[in-house]
């Protein structure tokens, strides 16, 4: 409680620095709407999913429900920035890359989905034709995190906004979380609020509508975080775990919060090693996992990570040595019964896409 008071209180000492920021994301949002800096568009239809702040909003796992839903109907691949990684430029994944050449989100997309092409490249705007050239039976690409990269104009923006941290409330960084201005949700096509409790009334959802004001040309969604079954890291066999089981959660996530409930919801007792966003797992840190993993005395013990963190923990599968290791899958799922609606919008923006004058 102290260290949340510490934080928020420092946060705002830090307000000069965030009118700073919100100048120049100000300034730069509009050279861009007066063309003064151009977008490009490409003749193929991109769908870009992002948000407006830092964090964890659900991109991938939205990333993830795009790949599922389409792969089966259009040739999709997705374009990644490759955060933390330890390469530059222009990487397409292959049969033997790993997180640390493409990054963790990347690297979870490249495992799901092998037959579907998985880039990576900071500058978007040379990746695409690149991705186009190694690929060029592609029919659309997905932009992941790319809402405020300006550069590219995609044709499709659905952009993501948490339930518990809405944009509305937010303000910029450092003292919020934003990373670009309240009035850029204006540029989204589609609006998903993510992390939603799965009983949200239709009064809230009527409210936070309100509060959005979404204009006449966009359509607002509702999801909520649904976990899967447990598998193993490596043999990728499931398992399902009863509230007797003793975890260790190893989180590196920007918030773990809505994982914590779901564990406390479910389990009697686990212990959680806190790791932060996109950390990358050292030797140390796996000498420290199994030491706190061994300390727990319960015969009937597990350790349990997020999908991203399993992907900078794989490096270590020489060293788990059969070691009851589990991964815990997340997805979207629809409230209101929406979902076809959210499909039909994506899968029509495919189908009717028309080469931009």
């Amino acid at each position: 409680m102290f260290s949340n008071w510490f934080l928020k209180s420092f946060r705002v000492l830090l307000l000069p620095f965030a009118i700073l920021f919100w100048l120049a994301v100000a300034i730069r949002n509009w050279l861009y709407d007066k063309k003064i800096i151009k977008s490009v568009s490409f003749g193929l239809p991109l769908i870009c999913v992002g948000n407006l702040s830092v964090g964890g909003t659900g991109k991938s796992p939205m990333v993830e429900y795009l790949v599922m839903h389409l792969k089966n109907r259009f040739k999709v691949a997705t374009l990644s920035r490759g955060y933390k990684r330890k390469t530059k430029g222009y990487a397409l994944a292959k049969e033997a890359t790993t997180a640390i050449e493409i990054g963790d989100e990347p690297m979870q997309f490249h495992l799901k989905f092998p037959d579907v092409p998985v880039a990576v490249g900071e500058e978007r705007l040379d990746a695409i034709p690149q991705l186009l050239h190694d690929r060029p039976d592609v029919q659309a690409i997905i932009l992941d995190d790319a809402f405020q990269h300006r550069i590219v104009n995609a044709g499709l923006n659905i952009l993501l906004t948490d339930y518990n941290n809405l944009f509305t409330r937010d303000f910029f960084l450092p003292t919020g979380d934003l990373r670009d201005q309240r009035k850029s949700y204006k540029r989204a096509h589609i609006i998903v609020v993510t992390k939603c409790r799965p009983d949200l009334s239709e009064k809230e959802r009527g409210d936070i509508i309100q509060e959005i004001e979404p204009l006449p040309n966009q359509s607002i969604f509702f999801t909520c975080i649904s976990y899967g079954t447990p598998y193993h890291i490596t043999k990728r066999d499931f398992r399902f775990i009863d509230e007797k089981t003793e975890v260790l959660l190893i989180t590196g996530i920007a918030n773990p919060r809505p994982l914590k409930i779901y564990m406390e919801e479910r389990i009697e007792t686990y212990h959680m090693m806190s790791y932060n966003d996109h950390h990358i797992f050292s030797m140390v840190d796996w000498k420290d996992i199994k030491k706190r993993f061994e300390s727990i005395p319960s015969e009937k013990k597990i350790i349990l990570t997020t999908e991203k963190d399993a992907m900078r923990l794989l490096k270590f599968s020489q060293e788990m040595n059969g070691m009851p290791f589990y991964v815990l899958p997340i997805e979207h799922k629809f409230l209101f019964h929406q979902e076809n609606e959210f499909n039909d919008i994506v899968i029509q923006f495919i189908q009717n896409f028309k080469h931009p004058d």
